[in-house]
């Protein structure tokens, strides 16, 4: 019986007026995998997040979510149906406490009669708890989250979408704006999302960041698919090739060497 993947698109476009931002990209995202999307500026990566996020809705194509036909209207109904994404800028609040940002909204309560607190005790230790599970290994949870590293901010965003029930976990170029160490450890988070059974969409211009961790590639250009391959089909070689230009490099170096020669 063929697994029915947790997401899919189908020839998905998105048009703002009489610009084409996105046309014919299909994919799927299967639990237990990473399907990156790769491409440079420009490249349409952004607006099929905001479609699979319930950010935009689709214009043209078919979007389904389990097998069901889907069309959002709103990122709560994504994230209602267990698409949870974790954005570049991280919607954290850089001077409140990591445990607070951990649930950011759904902070656990007690009551005291009519009146409701915050239950500090609780909020700590489930958020040390579900770190920990991550291999997370914080000294102090009241600490602020802009204390922290960019690749520990990184995983504590990773950390909540899982605790909070994501099926699916989309994450915007979260190793942009990192070291190679820290990269590494984002990455290696990914992989133990994927290994969890959740489906992860990793958006990069880096291919040797989605090349270890990644089990089908996306390719994106001004809009377009240049192609999915799974990664038994293409090699580390052959996706920077093409994302640097392929073909178009290629001329280019062609070029160069005439001048150098003239």
């Amino acid at each position: 019986m063929t697994e029915i993947p947790l997401l899919e698109v189908i020839d998905v476009g998105k048009s703002y007026g009489s610009v084409i931002a996105l046309r014919d990209v299909s994919t799927v995202v299967n639990a237990g995998q990473v399907t990156c999307v790769l491409g440079d500026n420009g490249a349409g990566k952004s607006t099929l997040i905001k479609i699979l996020a319930g950010v935009h809705q689709h214009d043209r194509g078919e979007f389904f979510v389990e097998g069901r036909p889907v069309k959002f209207s709103s990122p709560r109904e994504a994230l209602d149906h267990g698409i949870a994404t974790v954005y570049q800028d991280l919607a954290v609040v850089p001077l409140m406490s990591v445990w607070r940002n951990f649930f950011l909204g759904s902070e656990p309560k007690v009551r005291f009669g009519p009146v409701s607190f915050l239950d500090r005790r609780k909020g700590r230790a489930v958020t040390k708890q579900a770190l920990s599970e991550m291999g997370i290994d914080l000294r102090d949870v009241e600490q602020p989250v802009g204390t922290l590293s960019g690749g520990e901010r990184q995983c504590v965003a990773i950390a909540r979408a899982i605790h909070f029930g994501a099926k699916v976990l989309i994450l915007d170029e979260p190793t942009a704006a990192l070291g190679v160490k820290q990269a590494g450890i984002v990455l290696k988070h990914v992989a133990q999302a994927r290994d969890r059974g959740l489906g992860v969409v990793l958006i990069t211009h880096n291919p040797h960041h989605a090349y270890p961790v990644g089990d089908r590639f996306l390719l994106l250009k001004r809009g377009a698919p240049l192609g999915v391959y799974e990664k038994s089909e293409i090699d580390i070689a052959e996706l920077t090739r093409q994302m640097a230009g392929g073909a178009e490099l290629e001329a280019l170096e062609h070029e160069l060497r005439s001048v150098e020669t003239t």
